[in-house]
């Protein structure tokens, strides 16, 4: 690549700039944890990450160590194409790892936690918790492969991808 005078030398901005990828805002509300402020960084099309690791099928995939991150920024790219901008978008990590993949917030009355699983039987950490506490979080939600939805412990309800993008279309 010729870079001349004046090109953006920040690859990221670059990339967000062409739509490749998409910054997702560390969560800022007032907590006395140390939190992580870096962005989350997702490749915007998914068929082309794949394509960039050389999988190629369906089977490669769900085998591959990447599916798990794909998975996740598949469905964070679809909620966040979803949303009206009455919506601010932020994820939440504390020094003690935890986590909370997306936190969707509205009119500063809802907060939603929004944790992305790809296993049909999803499970979650003490830190998706004690995240949720710190956040104020008034809906907890495990979006995963599935299309069952059920509740989990600790008021958490389990939703599958195109179901929660239904939900999210009917609060606007």
């Amino acid at each position: 690549m010729n870079l001349k005078k004046g090109f953006p030398l920040n690859h990221s901005l670059l990339l967000q700039d062409f739509f490749m990828v998409r910054q997702v805002q560390p969560w800022s509300g007032n907590t006395k944890k140390r939190l992580v402020k870096t962005p989350k960084i997702y490749l915007r099309d998914s068929g082309l990450l794949h394509n960039l690791m050389n999988i190629h099928t369906f089977d490669h995939l769900l085998g591959h160590p990447v599916v798990g991150a794909s998975w996740e920024g598949f469905v964070v790219e679809n909620i966040l194409n979803s949303l009206s901008s009455s919506w601010t978008a932020s994820y939440y990590r504390s020094s003690n790892q935890a986590e909370i993949d997306l936190v969707l917030e509205k009119n500063n009355q809802e907060v939603w936690a929004i944790e992305v699983k790809r296993s049909i039987a999803p499970s979650l950490s003490a830190g998706f918790h004690s995240a949720c506490e710190d956040i104020g979080a008034t809906k907890k939600i495990v979006v995963y492969s599935g299309k069952d939805r059920f509740p989990m412990k600790g008021e958490v309800e389990v939703i599958g991808l195109a179901e929660f993008l239904k939900m999210v279309a009917s609060t606007e």
